[in-house]
């Protein structure tokens, strides 16, 4: 039991670890989708390996449903502190409210270790 715990306490500490690396390291060696509609679409049909959401997006309710959609999918979904800084890492110059990974690139590993929680 006390194993279990660890594991998944180990697995949770990889999901929060880092999610805004993440996204930079799919941008140069993978392929991501950009925006809350690009994202939805992409979790919707399955392809998304992975959401990252900000967590300064106002009003929440753009972002309420990502969560529950995620979780029917079975698509881990991780937070980053803001949409500017999500925005930067996924390589465009305004903000975004949402980042869906479609292909991981280098990032395989860590995604697959996100899945595995």
């Amino acid at each position: 039991m006390a194993e279990k715990k660890a594991e998944k306490a180990e697995a949770k500490e990889v999901s929060v670890q880092n999610p805004l690396a993440l996204v930079e390291k799919v941008k140069k060696t993978g392929k991501l989708k950009i925006g809350i509609n690009e994202v939805t679409k992409a979790v919707e049909r399955g392809v998304a390996k992975a959401v990252v959401v900000a967590e300064d997006v106002n009003p929440k309710e753009i972002v309420m449903h990502l969560p529950a959609l995620c979780k029917e999918k079975n698509i881990p979904l991780l937070n980053a502190p803001s949409k500017k800084e999500l925005g930067e890492k996924a390589g465009i110059v305004v903000g975004t409210a949402a980042v869906a990974v479609l292909e991981e690139g280098d990032a395989k590993k860590d995604i697959d270790a996100l899945h595995k929680k």
